[in-house]
């Protein structure tokens, strides 16, 4: 199955890669909505992951909503693992058109991705409400800007929000626009790490039009049956060793 996989990726210069949170689970990011992170949420708060990273929750309890959001979806010292790696290297070597990530961490860009697609935004950016002013991880991480685990904006003291789409927004428009054009452009999509059940970022895979559709997955997924390829393992493994 690698070898076939490996030939399908030689044979092509306009892949796509769509992946969730089973590409970052291997460098030690949970999903929050793991057993860790609903039991986080619920023994210390008392509420379900989804309800404090919802827009209202953030509007009025800003101050839980950091201190969920500061444990349990920021991991500074994560690496890119194989998966990240090989994709970096697919899009150097010409081959890889896009990365199209429902996750925050930023860890395509740190494997070499440039054209990556976030769909949920990132953690790494963080904006003022008041003034729209950017400040980076470290910055709201870092006490001295708090009030409690509130980070505010130096220039106009206003609260200062992640650039993470949460519960309760719409997606951007320019980021679905993005995400769709490089899958309907594709002559193969590998989608990997994702059950394809958060919506609407699992429906942009419905654009392809190809006929190589590659899963790698460990679990079962909505696409089993349709897929051209379906690799029921480790994302960073199988890439990893294909692209090695």
């Amino acid at each position: 199955m690698y070898e076939d996989l490996r030939k399908v990726i030689d044979n092509s210069d306009n892949i796509v890669f769509f992946g969730g949170a089973g590409v970052s689970t291997e460098s030690g990011i949970p999903d929050f909505r793991s057993e860790k992170g609903i039991y986080s949420a619920v023994t210390k708060f008392g509420r379900s992951p989804e309800e404090i990273i919802s827009l209202s929750f953030f509007e009025r309890n800003p101050e839980i909503f950091y201190d969920y959001y500061k444990s349990n979806l920021i991991y500074p010292d994560a690496l890119p693992n194989k998966a990240h790696l090989a994709f970096g290297k697919l899009e150097a070597a010409g081959k890889l058109k896009a990365v199209v990530t429902q996750n925050i961490d930023g860890l395509h860009q740190k494997g070499g991705s440039k054209n990556v697609i976030e769909v949920h935004g990132s953690v790494l950016r963080n904006y003022c409400r008041s003034c729209n002013a950017f400040y980076d991880v470290d910055y709201i991480m870092d006490p001295a800007n708090c009030k409690g685990h509130v980070p505010y904006c130096k220039k106009c003291g206003g609260m200062i929000k992640p650039d993470v789409v949460l519960y309760q927004e719409a997606l951007d428009q320019n980021t679905i626009s993005a995400a769709v054009s490089a899958i309907a452009n594709a002559d193969v999509l590998i989608v990997g790490g994702t059950s394809l059940v958060v919506y609407p970022a699992a429906g942009f895979i419905n654009y392809f039009k190809g006929s190589n559709l590659i899963l790698i997955n460990k679990s079962e997924t909505s696409i089993d049956s349709t897929a051209k390829m379906t690799i029921r393992d480790s994302i960073g493994m199988v890439m990893g060793s294909v692209v090695d």
